[in-house]
């Protein structure tokens, strides 16, 4: 699939310590969107107040990252975000709206996942393709579950951001 691989090229470009979970989660979010981390508002917007408050430095990142095949949904950085001295409000109103209307398929996550076998056989992913099939069939057999990130990408990248549709975002 044309736009898993240019998706995933792009990530491990910026982030090449990218695990088995990280494109896992990045692809979930991708077909799903973040409907699954926000259960209460209230609970949403203190979750980012507390991010936001305990942020540490981190790499220089852009503002936002496409991250869906209809450009609509995004990753926006939350250290970006800040230094652009925007507010935490709308981008907890821009992430709450967008767990709240976006269309989540799962069949789309599982063909995004479907795809990832040929993709590592043809070094498109830097893993074995063995281990990219064993690491979905367990994800497949689990029912999609949510994921964090890696160790190793948290420690190396320190991410910080909310999946939000970008509709609900007033950017120039």
């Amino acid at each position: 699939m044309k736009f898993v691989n240019q998706l995933l090229s792009q990530h491990i470009a910026r982030y090449p310590r990218m695990q088995l979970d990280d494109i896992y989660k990045l692809l979930h979010q991708a077909a799903l969107g973040p409907g699954h981390a926000v259960k209460d508002t209230a609970a949403a917007r203190a979750w980012l107040e507390k991010e936001a408050a305990e942020l540490g430095p981190g790499p220089v990142e852009s503002d936002k990252d496409v991250i869906s095949p209809d450009g609509r949904l995004v990753r926006v950085h939350l250290r970006s975000w800040l230094a652009a001295g925007r507010s935490l409000d709308d981008l907890n109103r821009a992430f709450v709206e967008t767990a709240n209307s976006y269309p989540p398929s799962r069949e789309r996550l599982e063909k995004f996942c479907g795809c990832l076998g040929d993709l590592a056989a043809t070094g498109g992913i830097p893993f074995a393709q063995q281990d990219v099939l064993a690491y979905f069939d367990r994800i497949a057999q689990a029912g999609y579950p949510v994921v964090h990130h890696s160790k190793t990408y948290t420690d190396a990248y320190k991410p910080a951001y909310r999946v939000v549709a970008i509709d609900y975002l007033n950017l120039p």
